[in-house]
């Protein structure tokens, strides 16, 4: 079975599921691929592990890719294809393909933001239990196949009301937007960092190492 029809099978069973998948031979020629998509609501689709993870990611988190579909169109709309994307389009691109959501107390988030590695993994460890992390962006799930120390997702902080996968997604998809985007609203968080995510990281001397766990700028 090809990954198009088995994401469009999964796909059939999700009420108001917003695209279909096709393969990537029917984006025509010159056609932007985010354009395609907000013209005819099909999302061209290779086999492989890139293309596998977009997939699961428009299924889990439909809302939210939808949304960033329309800001892409959106700055497309205004400046055009050009050979350099402004800060906006390159914010939209680094959160599709490399974003994780996090839901947290407010004390380990400052702490992820202030890179803060002593006390977000070994002062603050208990308070892990309380927090939820999803990987959104599918070329950060292709890299973590093949699990290394400095795979560096960047947290979106997420403020949903409830823990429903849907909740968070029409949270995320509401809060989405390119000025947002533009301004860098990111924390960078080494994934394998996470307690109970590499068993590594049980010893504290994990988080020492400075090519990974890095001081934040001066």
């Amino acid at each position: 079975m090809s990954q198009v029809v088995a994401l469009n099978q999964a796909a059939l069973a999700l009420s108001g599921f917003p695209v279909c998948f096709v393969p990537q031979r029917e984006l025509p020629d010159g056609v932007a691929y985010e354009q395609h998509i907000f013209e005819t609501a099909c999302v061209p689709t290779r086999d492989g592990l890139h293309d596998f993870f977009n997939g699961l990611a428009w299924l889990q988190f439909p809302l939210t890719k939808r949304r960033l579909n329309q800001l892409h169109r959106a700055q497309i709309a205004e400046s055009g294809i050009q050979p350099v994307r402004g800060p906006a389009r390159d914010a939209l691109t680094l959160f599709d393909e490399n974003a994780a959501f996090l839901q947290a107390p407010g004390v380990l988030w400052d702490a992820l933001a202030a890179k803060d590695w002593r006390a977000l993994f070994v002062e603050l460890r208990p308070l892990w239990r309380q927090a939820r992390l999803l990987l959104f962006g599918h070329a950060l799930l292709e890299k973590l196949v093949a699990p290394r120390k400095p795979i560096t997702a960047h947290v979106y902080r997420a403020q949903a009301a409830s823990n429903a996968m849907a909740d968070l997604d029409a949270w995320i998809a509401q809060d989405l937007s390119a000025e947002k985007l533009a301004a860098k609203p990111f924390a960078h968080l080494p994934v394998l960092g996470v307690p109970g995510w590499w068993q590594a990281n049980e010893a504290s001397e994990f988080y020492a190492d400075r090519s990974v766990f890095r001081l934040p700028r001066s």
